[in-house]
């Protein structure tokens, strides 16, 4: 970075930084009177999971989503609920064979195909309204999975999980607009546990321990660590064999770790990078096309899981079909300590759930 480009970026933080106070202070006002309960808050005497985190965009919750439909599913029914980010739908929605991501946003979308009628996946706005609905829908329900739940103060989740990147720590960040929080760092104190999560494979226990009080100074509370594992590239539609030279396309909050996965592992040609939950055009699919067109040897296209479901979607198909497309599985795993975090759900579970 040129020095004149440093020096603009710190004239640019320092005139952010009272718009960040005054964001700062609503934040805390609204929590605070969350905190007295002079906002109203919905418990309810059911088992209610929530994941979280405090700074915008991906912190891997809905790889954290589908470890705790693992780990719970063979124990009981488990429903999710999110709010359906960029779906062309209001109000509560169960998952269907009709619903597509512009019906139930990408993400649920994700977990119903991925899932099916072993999940109740399900959609709305107000959690606090949906949550007896689904428990009136399907009595089997045995816990409920909030998604994006920690800013969403209108339902007190019996159980919340707090997720913050290896590589942005929030307690080393600053609230919006001067850092990429989207309140102060006290907002972990309502948090059970502490995951961090996108961690180096290679992570020592060093390093560990050094995050970990970090973490500590704000919040005391369980610190897990977990990293990103993807699984060999599942083949969509008509996809012939896997080729060594690639493209890349995704449509996520933060593609880093997937870039330097793909690049490990294959020769990334080019990464076409789109905003978090990116609705792919005609004209988009058609640029791809024509780019792997040009190439002179055999060229696969790999994407994520979130993003598979938009680009096979029913306006895409077209242009889906003349690629060879694969997507990438992604599991999180708890790197040190991975059965004490589950024995802690698990737990809590019991805990929780009525007798």
């Amino acid at each position: 970075m040129c020095p004149q480009v440093k020096a603009f970026m710190s004239v640019l933080k320092f005139l952010l930084l009272p718009l960040a106070m005054v964001y700062d202070v609503i934040t805390s006002i609204r929590n605070s009177l969350y905190d007295r309960q002079l906002k109203p808050s919905a418990r309810f005497d059911f088992p209610i999971i929530g994941i979280g985190n405090l700074a915008v965009g991906g912190t891997g919750k809905t790889p954290m989503v589908e470890h705790l439909i693992r780990l719970l599913s063979p124990r009981v029914k488990v429903a999710t609920l999110s709010r359906g980010y960029g779906r062309k739908t209001r109000g509560l929605r169960f998952a269907g064979k009709q619903d597509t991501p512009a019906t139930i946003g990408d993400e649920p979308m994700q977990l119903f195909t991925k899932y099916g009628a072993d999940v109740i996946v399900t959609v709305c706005e107000d959690r606090a309204f949906a949550i007896p609905h689904i428990l009136q829908e399907h009595p089997e329900c045995g816990v409920i999975v909030l998604d994006d739940a920690l800013q969403h103060r209108r339902v007190t989740p019996g159980f919340m999980i707090l997720l913050t990147d290896y590589h942005r720590p929030f307690y080393s960040d600053h609230v919006l607009p001067y850092g990429r929080l989207r309140e102060g760092r006290e907002g972990a104190l309502r948090a059970d546990v502490v995951v961090v999560t996108k961690c180096p494979h290679e992570i020592s226990e060093e390093q560990m321990m050094i995050m970990e009080n970090a973490i500590h100074q704000v919040a005391h509370r369980p610190v897990y660590f977990s990293t990103i594992r993807y699984g060999e590239p599942v083949p969509v539609a008509d996809a012939r064999t896997l080729t060594p030279d690639v493209v890349l396309i995704s449509g996520i909050a933060n593609p880093m770790v997937l870039e330097n996965y793909v690049v490990k592992n294959f020769t990334l040609l080019h990464h076409f990078r789109f905003p978090d939950h990116h609705n792919y055009s005609t004209a988009a699919l058609q640029k791809i096309v024509n780019f792997i067109s040009k190439q002179s040897k055999p060229v696969s296209v790999l994407t994520t899981e979130k993003d598979v479901v938009k680009l096979t979607a029913d306006n895409n198909r077209f242009w889906a079909k003349q690629l060879n497309l694969f997507y990438l599985p992604i599991e999180t795993e708890i790197i040190r300590n991975g059965k004490d975090f589950d024995t802690l759900i698990l737990d809590y579970l019991k805990r929780a759930t009525p007798q």
